[in-house]
């Protein structure tokens, strides 16, 4: 499924906001069929993924769960 479409779950430096946003929900949206959803998840935590929709869990849902702050 999102091997199909990575752009969809990566965002570009001269993205705009509402762009990146929309990506956003539409992985997000796309994870959510997903069956291996909690796995994608987990190896994202575990891994410290610092870019992208892992698992149904943008970049900065992940930074918060590691009690970071992403800036930029």
């Amino acid at each position: 499924m999102c091997q199909d479409v990575p752009d969809l779950f990566y965002n570009s430096e001269n993205e705009s906001r509402s762009l990146r946003r929309r990506k956003e929900t539409a992985a997000k949206k796309l994870c959510a069929q997903c069956p291996v959803i909690q796995q994608c998840r987990a190896h994202a935590v575990a891994h410290r993924e610092l870019y992208g929709v892992w698992g149904g869990m943008s970049e900065a849902e992940r930074h918060r769960l590691a009690g970071r702050v992403r800036t930029g």
